[in-house]
């Protein structure tokens, strides 16, 4: 296991800490958008290998890393921005039905309710 892997594991385990003690609806947006960091990190870092250069035209020698992996994670980002605007979008509307953002209140509202 590389320095890499061992650093995107433990930005994982910090991001599900975040997620799972936040009681606030931002915080755990917060905390899932450092769990798909960490692990786009780990697929970046596992798509390379030993020995393998740019996949540039004349980078020099060496057999070209395959650009796959980097497209499908740059394709992750962009889907990880449009979910994370399309959640804080929901967010500020819970606030303006419910008054607040904390999990608990909410749900004991929702309790009420029935």
């Amino acid at each position: 296991m590389t320095l890499n892997s061992i650093l995107a594991f433990s930005v994982f385990l910090i991001g599900f800490y975040g997620l799972i003690m936040s009681g606030n609806i931002i915080k755990s947006i917060i905390s899932l958008n450092i769990v798909q960091t960490s692990l786009i990190l780990l697929f970046i870092n596992l798509s390379r290998h030993a020995g393998t250069g740019l996949p540039i035209i004349g980078s020099g020698t060496g057999v070209p890393i395959d650009p796959l992996p980097q497209a499908l994670m740059i394709t992750a980002i962009v889907i990880g921005a449009s979910i994370t605007s399309l959640s804080l979008m929901l967010t500020i509307k819970i606030f303006h039905y419910y008054g607040t953002l904390e999990w608990h209140e909410i749900l004991e509202m929702i309790e009420t309710i029935r």
